[in-house]
């Protein structure tokens, strides 16, 4: 079927219309059913097109290239030099003396014991190593991953109380956060995660931010019977509660690294050369806390250390995973979100740093990469782990070249696991708080969040109902209101599409929103509508109710003016991407409903998949008829406009 075909149009000189040749409508080239599933599929799951580097390549160089898929470490390993070992050692040197007293600091913020967070520092950055496809990414526990880890199992289990299950759940939510991972990995599913955006993500890290410094004042103030609430109010109220348990000498110690150490980030920032101060700043702390302790005996004056730490590699721990009982539900949530967060965040901070290198990062392979860490972590007595942001930062000022920086670091952990322990019996838990919170109080990023209020508002009330549902309920609940209203947006959005009024900027045939440029005008006899959305059943009803809506007031407006009425009514389709059942039935309706007012309807450039559904459905052919379908708002206005005599147009 021609949709439409017209000559040349000839001028009407008593209109003032300037001749125009009116162009056909072609319709899409024939696709099977197949075909489309196919294209549809492909970019829905093959975005990247995996495949292609396969295509007309012999046997042997294909089984190569899948191992080099599958391994990266295969793609670069080859080619590795002892002089890109020398920038990767010191690298990797680096981010172990940040990484450990990091590792010890998050495991406490999990409520797990501190030898938990060292074994995630030593197993799973082997693992990405491996299989992760980012340079600069450096693995291991992370503040907010963690948070939410206590947080949630602390709500039916007591980790003081039965440390012993507490532990068990911790393992089994790591499997099952690593399962899902590696599952969305592998299923291609990583879109899902995009439903988590920038104005969440920064709401929510900065609640995060708030309630994982307040609690700390538990080790910051020496503070012995403290709340296991995460609320701002509970927690607020705890600590005054118990102001006779404050100690002087913890307080003391703590203001003093609380000011150390932004101080050492804050030279860093200034001058990026001497990023090494910023790195080494928490384990100078560890160490100068501890000979402060060990030497005054600190730990009989009101200052609480950690202890004696179990010396040796990584137990086992397949035979601690939960996979039945009353318990199984709150360890595939705790995963479920965990797993989400600590991929999101994982990924954003592997693609950050791959740009500054102009290098590619591959979600998918990331996704699997970071699912099978916390899968192998979760039988090595391993919590949730991921790429942690300023770790990474550290890796890349520090000039890493390879994953081998990880290596290098997990192997210093390994040194500290078999022969170091000891040497953390006396480390105070104040200097574990005051890391924690310089650590995440970068978190809070005001920058963004001015830069979200004046580019959508309504991004800024998500991002405000994921920071006060943190702040205000649980961590939990929060990310899960600030999706709520995301995704109410988006059916926002989509039931209720924008219609735009268009008018001529005169001297042109150029059509646009007459709210938004000033100069153009109406053309008498015609009402330019565009709609900006696809449409389908949710909002067909609106768009039918909208569109009768602007004819009524169009035709009020002109009987004031005592001008003259709408003789076609125009809808430019162009904004308009896909189309259902429900959205054709929307076009027969519509016909009807302004043919009853003396108006004719009129489409312009249907695109693609639109305009085929519309031919096969127009059996009787009265919709994409020849004077009812045109290519441009201003060919359809120049061929129509004769039609109307007596009438004065301006349009030219």
């Amino acid at each position: 079927m021609e949709p439409n075909a017209s000559n040349n149009m000839q001028p009407d000189h008593c209109l003032g219309i300037t001749p125009m040749e009116v162009h056909k409508v072609v319709p899409p080239p024939h696709r099977s059913t197949i075909q489309k599933l196919k294209s549809k599929l492909k970019e829905t799951f093959f975005p990247d097109d995996p495949l292609l580097q396969f295509k007309r390549q012999p046997l042997g160089k294909k089984w190569i290239l899948a191992a080099q898929y599958v391994f990266p470490i295969l793609q670069w390993g080859p080619n590795y030099s002892f002089k890109l070992f020398k920038s990767d050692i010191v690298s990797g040197l680096t981010i172990a003396s940040l990484a450990i007293p990091q590792g010890i600091s998050y495991a406490k913020l999990a409520s797990l014991p501190p030898i938990v967070g060292l074994y995630s520092s030593f197993v799973p950055p082997l693992v990405y190593a491996v299989l992760g496809s980012s340079r600069d990414l450096a693995v291991g526990p992370v503040s907010i991953a963690s948070l939410i880890l206590g947080s949630m199992l602390r709500q039916k289990v007591s980790p003081i109380n039965d440390p012993l299950l507490f532990l068990q759940l911790a393992f089994s939510s790591t499997f099952f956060a690593g399962l899902f991972q590696a599952s969305l990995g592998l299923l291609r599913l990583g879109f899902i995660i995009d439903f988590l955006s920038k104005a969440i993500l920064i709401g929510f890290m900065a609640g995060a931010a708030v309630i994982v410094s307040l609690q700390q004042l538990k080790s910051l103030l020496g503070i012995t019977h403290f709340t296991k609430q995460m609320g701002l109010v509970p927690v607020l109220s705890s600590a005054f509660h118990n102001i006779n348990e404050w100690s002087w000498q913890t307080i003391l110690m703590g203001f003093c690294f609380l000011v150390f150490l932004p101080l050492a980030r804050h030279v860093s920032m200034r001058k990026p050369k001497l990023f090494w101060v910023s790195a080494g700043a928490p384990l100078v702390s560890v160490i100068l806390s501890t000979i402060l302790v060990f030497a005054f005996k600190a730990q009989h004056h009101g200052i609480s250390v950690i202890g004696k730490l179990q010396e040796g590699l990584n137990p086992p721990s397949w035979n601690m995973l939960h996979f039945h009982g009353s318990n199984l539900g709150l360890v595939i949530k705790t995963g479920l979100v965990t797993g989400i967060i600590s991929l999101t965040e994982g990924i954003a901070v592997g693609r950050t740093f791959a740009a500054l290198k102009n290098y590619q990062v591959d979600g998918n392979k990331e996704m699997m990469a970071i699912g099978l860490m916390n899968v192998i972590g979760s039988a090595t007595s391993c919590y949730v782990t991921t790429g942690a942001f300023s770790r990474s930062a550290v890796n890349h000022n520090a000039g890493a070249k390879t994953a081998v920086s990880n290596v290098v670091m997990s192997v210093t952990v390994m040194v500290t696991l078999l022969f170091l322990m000891p040497l953390f019996q006396y480390t105070p838990n104040v200097v574990l708080g005051a890391i924690i919170v310089t650590a995440v109080i970068g978190l809070i990023d005001f920058p963004a969040a001015c830069q979200i209020w004046k580019i959508d508002k309504f991004d800024f009330v998500v991002m405000l109902c994921a920071f006060f549902g943190v702040v205000f309920i649980s961590v939990q609940d929060g990310l899960a209101i600030a999706v709520a209203i995301s995704i109410f947006k988006i059916l926002l959005q989509v039931t209720r599409p924008k219609t735009l009024v268009l008018g001529n900027i005169p001297g042109t045939d150029i059509f646009r929103n007459l709210h938004h440029y000033k100069d153009a005008t109406r053309i008498p006899g015609f009402l330019i509508l565009s709609i900006e959305a696809p449409i389908n059943f949710a909002n067909t009803t609106y768009l039918k109710e909208r569109i009768l809506r602007w004819i009524n007031e169009y035709e009020t407006e002109e009987d004031i003016k005592k001008q003259s009425s709408i003789h076609f009514l125009i809808l430019d389709l162009s904004a308009v991407s896909a189309i259902d059942t429900s959205g054709v039935s929307l076009f027969k309706d519509l016909k009807k409903a302004v043919e009853n007012k003396g108006v004719e309807l009129v489409l312009v450039n249907p695109v693609g998949e639109v305009l085929e559904k519309l031919i096969r459905a127009d059996d009787a052919r009265d919709i994409m008829g020849p004077d009812t379908l045109y290519l441009t708002v201003g060919e359809a206005v120049a061929a129509l406009s004769p039609t109307m005599k007596g009438q004065s147009s301006s349009y030219v």
